[in-house]
């Protein structure tokens, strides 16, 4: 869903995206108004759906998740503050309980309350899911794929070591082979001069 929801830098609130031209896009406002206008290719336009935030674990989270998350939290509803007008700890406050685990170095209030009057404004137009249930089953299996493949990952890292601790070693002998061969060429050289 938010894969068709934009935001354009420069421009205030979020956009629809209705259709695509040659070198535009045609984007519809995401309030009461419904005003229509282009988007050209010199305007930064960034989807939603593929925006994500920085987590403590040097991992992202997608925003669809913490939307959900305030959503949640919110019990569906809009937040009853003002992003811009909202005090810094209200900000805070409000983010950490849809994402405790937010990188604090890199995720600055200025995106914090980009995301919540974001929030805002789907549910004020009416868009009642963030995550799809689709993506839900590919987050799941893919948590499920890398803990599966943790160990084996493990098991791959001492098979290799001990295949290059083998050919490291063949490599030795062989090596030292070679050597005995040039000396004893050398030696069988010199005698038949």
């Amino acid at each position: 869903m938010l894969k068709t929801i934009l935001a354009i830098a420069g421009k205030p609130g979020l956009y629809k995206l209705i259709s695509r031209g040659a070198n535009n896009l045609i984007v519809e406002t995401v309030d009461a108004q419904k005003k229509r206008m282009p988007a050209f290719g010199a305007d930064k336009v960034v989807s939603l759906g593929d925006i994500s935030i920085y987590t403590d674990d040097d991992k992202e989270i997608a925003l669809a998740k913490v939307l959900e998350s305030m959503k949640n939290q919110h019990e569906g509803k809009a937040i009853d503050i003002s992003p811009k007008k909202a005090s810094q700890d209200e900000i805070l406050a409000i983010f950490e309980q849809a994402l405790p685990n937010y990188d604090k170095d890199r995720v600055r209030v200025s995106d914090m309350r980009k995301v919540i009057s974001w929030y805002n404004l789907l549910v004020e137009y009416g868009i009642e899911t963030f995550v799809e249930e689709e993506e839900e089953k590919e987050t799941a299996k893919e948590e499920a794929t890398e803990s599966a493949a943790a160990p084996k990952k493990e098991a791959t890292k001492s098979t290799s070591k001990a295949h290059v601790q083998k050919n490291t070693a063949n490599r030795a002998a062989s090596s030292k082979a070679r050597t005995a061969v040039k000396s004893t060429v050398k030696k069988t050289g010199n005698s038949s001069k």
